[in-house]
């Protein structure tokens, strides 16, 4: 039971080994790699490998040598494989990581200066000259990397670099011919994919192999299609080739290229593919002769779509058809080339004949035409096709050779009616010839004037171009499905020539201007005519103002005016607002008796408007609310506090007025406050008392000063109670608020001059106190 198991274990390792690609970095030597395994011909002679290089890893591996696919998947029998890492990491399954390095291990200075890049490491390289005898040879290859990661933007960005780098052995500059078919782009992993959705679009994905799992045969993430490098030589000359493969900027994510075994022989070149998609088919009844010489005592055998064509043994076919041309080239009668061909025919463009239809100012039948107004109906709007030129008669349009017209945007026919040729090509440059008619169209169109408003005076405005468009297709001599183009001049309008486009000023002819219009309908020159540009002023208003509304004197009304001034007509309509709403009033001047933003809109007999902005502001007489004193002290104050829409100012008795409620220094004794309204809505007066005693009295019976008693009495201090004490604290008097006074003597007895003291007590227990003298 164990030697069964034993057995079936093996044959499924050995199923598994099968479906790998298998290298061998031992079993040929450079030399034999080349000759022997990519070579393999005898019609390539003087094969010699000039040099050979791979990184060191210490004997037990090499980064070139010989692979076979083992029943694999793999595109190719056997063959050269070229790697940045151990060749042993190269072999499937795709499982693990090929991600090398070596020391010393350098880049390649050739491979740079051709691909024009910087910064190669770990470069492998195979170098070897050959002579042929052909003029062209070719081998096929894959190119693989770990660098292909799907779904990684890192794919969009890096990839390691090759070349097959080829020139004559006698000359230094390589050519690279591992590229993109039919460009001269290298082949990388950024240049080749089928792209990273978000990141990258797809790039000639047309040449990728795909992205490689687990199971693949090779040990690479994704590869390439089979490719094909193709190099055009002389015969029987030396030529030097290079293969080489490098990393790019570290040695991380390897990659190699596969050349398939016996792939690099002889071929003939007859040339690129003719085809549609290259914009390179021939035309209808267009040959091609092919060319498959060879130096040499050759024969030519001539095939197409894969069957041989009886009796074509020239070294020239001329192709009538189209098809997959191949030619069988035996030299010497012991090497084969072979060439191949794809060769299509595009169909000749559908072009239609037209009619040209041109304005003529003296109708005689002769006018200037742009020929090129005719593209959309000679190529009934396909874009893919172009006008080549225009010609005077068929055979020169037909031979594009004869009778060209060298000015075709401003043409003048010769005879009524005249009809010219237009040659026509498609991307295939295959041609078609259409007919157009030059005919005249003389409609008559009498615009109207169009007005407008000038803003400063001076007649001179800006038009837009797309406004008196709209204006000039409303008219009913114009059909509304009309395109109109403006010109300063006439000249300019026949030449079609300096059009004006978004916006015209008549600085050069203030008030009025003429501009000369072309008509044109559905492609097609409808009529010539002009339009007459008018400038009016609109009316001029004097500045907008403000002005105030007395609260209190409502509903007494005042008056605004729309600010027409004095010595202009009347002849004006108006429009009055009060913030935005229409007040329904046509008048120069209203009675208003509300606040607000009042706007009146005044037009002239020229349909020209201006606006004058009022602003009625509130304002209101004057309310006193309090007033408060600062009394009996050495700085008597007096602040007023008012309410009322209004800008207030103060004055005290007859003094000047302040914009200050308040007033300092104020004497004892009744004063008269007035606050007054600057905006003229009213004033109010209003009594104050401020209680005081005075510092002396001079009781010497002059009528002044003859008694001593409180100033600035009113109803709030009527009930004050003083007491009048000498020096030394005797009381000398007793009085009150509204007493006649002390008249400075004591029991009858006058009193001497000298220092007193009072104190005056209010009911709530309020004291001032104080001293004066008695001045005799």
């Amino acid at each position: 039971m164990k030697n069964a198991l034993f057995i079936i274990t093996c044959f499924l390792s050995l199923l598994s080994w099968s479906q790998n690609v298998e290298v061998d970095a031992r079993i040929y030597r450079p030399q034999e790699l080349v000759e022997d395994v990519l070579i393999d011909s005898d019609c390539i002679s003087n094969v010699v490998v000039t040099n050979a290089i791979s990184g060191n890893f210490n004997g037990t591996d090499l980064s070139y040598g010989y692979f076979e696919n083992n029943n694999s998947n793999f595109p190719f029998q056997s063959g050269i494989i070229l790697s940045t890492g151990r060749l042993q990491n190269a072999a499937g399954p795709n499982t693990s990581l090929s991600d090398d390095d070596a020391p010393n291990w350098a880049g390649d200075q050739d491979l740079q200066d051709v691909l024009n890049e910087s910064q190669t490491v770990n470069a492998t390289t195979l170098e070897f000259t050959f002579e042929a005898i052909a003029n062209q040879i070719s081998f096929r290859y894959i190119f693989a990397s770990e660098e292909y990661q799907q779904g990684d933007p890192n794919t969009c960005r890096y990839s390691d670099l090759f070349g097959f780098l080829i020139r004559p052995e006698n000359e230094t500059q390589y050519t690279n011919i591992a590229i993109v078919p039919r460009t001269q782009t290298p082949i990388k992993v950024t240049t080749v994919h089928s792209g990273i959705p978000g990141y990258c679009d797809p790039i000639n994905s047309q040449y990728f192999g795909g992205w490689n799992g687990p199971n693949a045969p090779i040990n690479f993430n994704g590869q390439t299609k089979v490719l094909t490098a193709v190099a055009n030589v002389v015969p029987n000359t030396t030529y030097h080739v290079k293969l080489v493969i490098a990393d790019h900027i570290n040695y991380r994510y390897d990659s190699a290229v596969f050349l398939e075994a016996g792939s690099f022989q002889l071929s003939s070149n007859l040339g690129r593919d003719r085809i549609i998609a290259e914009n390179r088919a021939l035309c209808t009844d267009e040959t091609l002769e092919l060319n498959a010489f060879q130096p040499g005592n050759n024969t030519y055998k001539w095939f197409r779509n894969g069957t041989e064509i009886p009796g074509e043994v020239n070294a020239t076919y001329t192709v009538s058809q189209p098809g997959d041309y191949a030619v069988e080239v035996v030299i010497d009668g012991a090497c084969l080339s072979s060439g191949n061909i794809i060769i299509e025919y595009a169909p000749d463009p559908i072009v239609s004949n037209t009619t040209l239809i041109g304005c003529d100012l003296d109708l005689n039948g002769l006018t200037t035409y742009n020929l090129w107004g005719a593209r959309n109906a000679v190529t009934n709007n396909d874009q893919q096709l172009n006008i080549e030129n225009f010609y005077t008669s068929f055979a020169g349009a037909e031979s594009a050779s004869n009778d060209v017209i060298t000015n075709p945007g401003n043409f003048s026919n010769t005879t009524v009616l005249q009809t010219v040729f237009a040659r026509v090509l498609n991307s295939n440059g295959c041609p078609a010839i259409a007919e157009v008619i030059l005919d005249i169209a003389n409609n008559a169109v009498n615009l109207p004037a169009f007005s407008a408003c000038d803003t400063d005076f001076d007649g001179i405005t800006t038009f837009n171009i797309s406004d008196l468009s709209t204006f000039i297709v409303s008219q009913p001599d114009v059909p509304n499905t009309a395109s109109v183009s403006f010109y300063a001049s006439q000249v300019d309008m026949e030449s079609q020539s300096n059009p004006i486009s978004g916006t015209y000023e008549n600085t050069n002819s203030p008030n009025s201007d003429t501009l000369f219009i072309k008509i044109s309908d559905n492609g097609n020159c409808y009529a010539f005519t002009t339009l007459d540009l008018l400038v009016f002023d609109k009316p001029e208003l004097l500045p907008d103002y403000s002005v105030y509304y007395c609260l209190n004197l409502s509903p007494t009304t005042i008056s605004i005016s729309s600010g027409i001034p004095s010595g202009q007509t009347n002849n004006y309509d108006y429009e009055w607002f009060l913030n935005g709403t229409d007040l329904m009033q046509n008048s120069a001047q209203i009675e208003i008796n509300e606040i607000g933003t009042y706007s009146v809109l005044v037009t002239n007999s020229d349909g020209c408007s201006s606006t004058r902005i009022i602003e009625v502001l509130a304002s209101n007489s004057p309310t006193i609310t309090d007033i408060s004193v600062q009394e009996a002290s050495s700085n008597n104050t007096i602040t007023i506090s008012v309410s009322g829409e209004g800008i207030y100012e103060f004055a005290l008795d007859s003094g000047s007025f302040q914009n200050s409620a308040t007033f300092t220094n104020v004497s004892a004794g009744i004063h008269t406050i007035t606050v007054n309204d600057t905006r003229g809505c009213g004033f109010i007066t209003q009594e104050v008392s401020v209680l005081g005693f005075p510092k002396f009295f001079t009781p010497n019976g002059d009528g002044q000063n003859d008694v001593w008693r409180p100033l600035g009495i009113n109803a709030s201090t009527r009930q004050l109670k003083i007491s009048i004490f000498d020096r030394y604290g005797k009381l000398i008097k007793q009085l009150n608020a509204v007493s006649s006074g002390w008249n400075g003597t004591y029991n009858g007895q006058d009193l001497g001059s000298e220092d007193y003291w009072y104190r005056a007590t209010m009911p709530n227990g309020k004291e001032y106190l104080g001293h004066f003298s008695l001045v005799r």
